[in-house]
């Protein structure tokens, strides 16, 4: 058997979505969530989906336009809403045994790969790469909507841990993005990341880039919390709102630390 980590991981996550979901009463199911348009079933019922898809399933049919919501964005949004859609008026409470059932049958089969098939390239949601960087990817995804379901039903946890440095580890090589591309700084300009304490730095030189080492002189430092660097970076926080709680602290160039928090929303 392989010793991969994260199917440790998945199941952390998986297991902890259910305990989360096992004591709702069944109106929480229907609790609208920071994801643009679903409750606490819609993750659900997409996290089911998605793990079907990795098992070769195909969505139900239905006659539903998903390309015409509003919150669907893009083709892969609208084969995502596909698995939504097939679990709406369901009672919760079989929903999430359907989770809990997809999420045994999932860890079984990657349980069952070889050293070679965990290496072996092929399509991941970030390019190609191998099948582990794909499965990191649904830890990244899986955690997200644990903690858009633990907002919505006002269960706070889960932000410590293993499953949860992989997923916030994940949202820095995204940064020189928002501050280059989508918060447009100038040239020169310097914007560190201050989130509980670690610190992640970019500078605009040419382009934007992450710096190794954070430079005591930035021209703008925003401080946050990591519930809010990831509520912001998931697209799940407004910017605005974010600033008007005092969720995020600006010191520096005041104009481009709004900017910045204010784009700082990247996943799709």
């Amino acid at each position: 058997m392989v010793e991969e980590p994260l199917i440790g991981m998945l199941d952390s996550v998986w297991s902890s979505i259910g305990a989360v979901c096992e004591p709702l009463a069944p109106a929480d199911y229907d609790r609208p969530t920071d994801c643009p348009g679903w409750t606490v079933r819609d993750h659900l019922a997409h996290m089911i989906g998605t793990e079907a898809m990795l098992l070769q399933r195909q969505p139900p049919p239905s006659d539903v336009d998903t390309g015409a919501l509003p919150h669907v964005r893009n083709d892969i949004g609208a084969f995502n809403e596909q698995w939504v859609i097939a679990h709406h008026g369901r009672p919760g409470a079989e929903v999430l045994a359907d989770f809990r059932a997809i999420a045994a049958e999932r860890l079984a089969a990657l349980r069952a790969l070889t050293a070679e098939e965990w290496d072996r390239e092929g399509f991941t949601p970030d390019g190609p790469g191998p099948y582990r960087q794909f499965m990191a990817t649904r830890v990244f995804d899986c955690w997200f909507h644990e903690q858009d379901i633990r907002e919505a039903v006002g269960v706070p946890g889960g932000l410590e841990g293993a499953v949860a440095d992989l997923a916030v580890g994940r949202i820095p090589k995204a940064l020189p993005f928002v501050v280059g591309k989508k918060a447009a700084a100038p040239q020169g300009a310097t914007v560190i990341f201050s989130v509980d304490g670690v610190e992640y730095a970019v500078r605009v030189d040419g382009r934007a880039a992450l710096l190794d080492v954070p430079p005591a002189d930035p021209t703008v430092r925003l401080t946050m919390s990591r519930r809010a660097f990831t509520r912001l970076a998931g697209g799940r926080w407004a910017g605005a709102d974010a600033l008007a709680r005092g969720e995020v602290a600006i010191e520096g160039d005041a104009d481009l630390g709004r900017a910045v928090v204010t784009n700082l929303g990247f996943t799709i």
